[in-house]
């Protein structure tokens, strides 16, 4: 597998503990259903209670803006911005970590539809080059109820899942991801017409195919990291293992060894075979943007589809949880750990071993629930928050 991956992906080394990154200071304006928001911390774990509908989980879509993408919602611009604001948005927060106090800074220009917005980014008051800056100094894991048909939903949800996985290990992946879609929406246009452009179809296949072979190949090197871990661990974990393996003929042909220039004159060659069958289909066929994420429930050796609703919970919780593991192993840094309704399905023996895990991995965790006793075991590791109708007070 590392003969085929070698040339294109270079995954970060495990290192020797993990840094804590916690959030010390956090500032909203005009996003979602605050005004304006400052809630400090003290670097411990965070518990915010309060009735649904509160804004409980629109802090943590906040804080998933500190990593790049649309965060924890996969929100457009416009709609973060509160009703009855101008339409712009911010979020700030103070992060105190192995570089010692960070600010960063993220929002919403303009007004209007998404297409007129623009979000910035901003780091110690400077602007960044683009939202991928933000891996240099955190990374944001999430895990919330929307997530719990993952396994059972189609494809591009598992592939997508997969995509921030890889991610937080490897921050040059998501400009291939984005870059490999460009190029393959090109070639599709090109397809369109009715005379093939073969030059210009070859330039662009050519494209594509070294950029679907790095992304398939930092798809694969992921897994099977988190496959390492996940069997090294697994004895002592609280949640069922999950059995992982990858779904796609261009995975296939990077796990399969060999350089990665062969896997790429393959990819091509199968590109070139299929453009008659792709224009007439109106899309690409064969290539990374169709692979799949397989998982099974390890003890019981099935398809996690098929498994229970709690069971398929606790699978995600433990692979969410082992991920956080391999990030803090190849960043040197623990991520944030984002962890929305999380208790709500678990007994209080597993909501305790729950949290013994998230502390031992030594990151910052910020939770939510509708009732505050639910965290009880947490003790003094954690501050609680109350949040209701868009405030924010610490309770007790």
């Amino acid at each position: 597998m590392g003969a085929a991956a070698e040339p294109v992906v270079d995954l970060p080394e495990p290192r020797a503990g993990a840094a804590r990154v916690a959030v010390t200071d956090l500032r909203l304006g005009d996003f979602r259903n605050y005004a304006g928001l400052r809630l400090a911390s003290d670097g411990r774990h965070v518990v915010l209670a309060g009735e649904n509908g509160a804004g409980k989980t629109n802090i943590l879509e906040a804080l998933s803006l500190l990593s790049p993408g649309r965060g924890l919602r996969r929100a457009r611009l416009d709609e973060m911005a509160r009703l009855g604001s101008a339409g712009a948005w911010s979020v700030f927060a103070r992060l105190d970590g192995p570089d010692g106090e960070v600010a960063i800074g993220t929002g919403s220009e303009g007004a209007g539809e998404e297409e007129t917005r623009v979000r910035r980014v901003r780091i110690d008051g400077e602007a960044a080059r683009s939202a991928d800056d933000l891996l240099d100094f955190v990374r944001v894991l999430w895990l919330t109820p929307a997530m719990d048909g993952l396994f059972t939903g189609p494809g591009s949800e598992r592939r997508r899942f997969l995509d921030r996985l890889v991610l937080a290990v490897d921050p040059g992946h998501g400009a291939r991801v984005a870059a490999f879609e460009k190029a393959m929406r090109g070639r599709n246009r090109l397809l369109e017409e009715d005379r093939f452009d073969l030059e210009w179809l070859a330039a662009i296949e050519a494209q594509m195919a070294e950029l679907g072979v790095a992304v398939a190949a930092a798809r694969v090197e992921t897994v099977a990291c988190l496959e390492r871990l996940i069997a090294a661990t697994r004895a002592d974990a609280p949640f069922p293992h999950a059995e992982l393996a990858l779904e796609g003929e261009i995975e296939a042909l990077v796990a399969g060894g060999g350089p990665s220039a062969h896997a790429e004159d393959d990819y091509r060659a199968r590109l070139a075979e299929g453009r008659r069958r792709d224009k007439a289909a109106g899309r690409t066929l064969a290539g990374p943007h169709r692979a799949d994420l397989a998982v099974r429930h390890g003890p019981k050796d099935m398809p996690a589809g098929l498994s229970s609703t709690g069971e398929q919970k606790a699978l995600l919780l433990g692979l969410v949880l082992a991920h956080a593991r391999l990030v803090g192993e190849t960043s040197g840094r623990a991520p944030l750990l984002l962890l929305d309704e999380v208790a709500a399905h678990l007994d209080p023996r597993r909501r305790g071993e729950l949290f013994d895990v998230v502390e031992a991995l030594g990151a910052q965790c910020w939770m939510t629930g509708t009732d505050a006793s639910a965290f009880a075991a947490l003790g003094a590791r954690a501050e609680v928050f109350e949040v209701t109708a868009g405030q924010v007070v610490r309770a007790g």
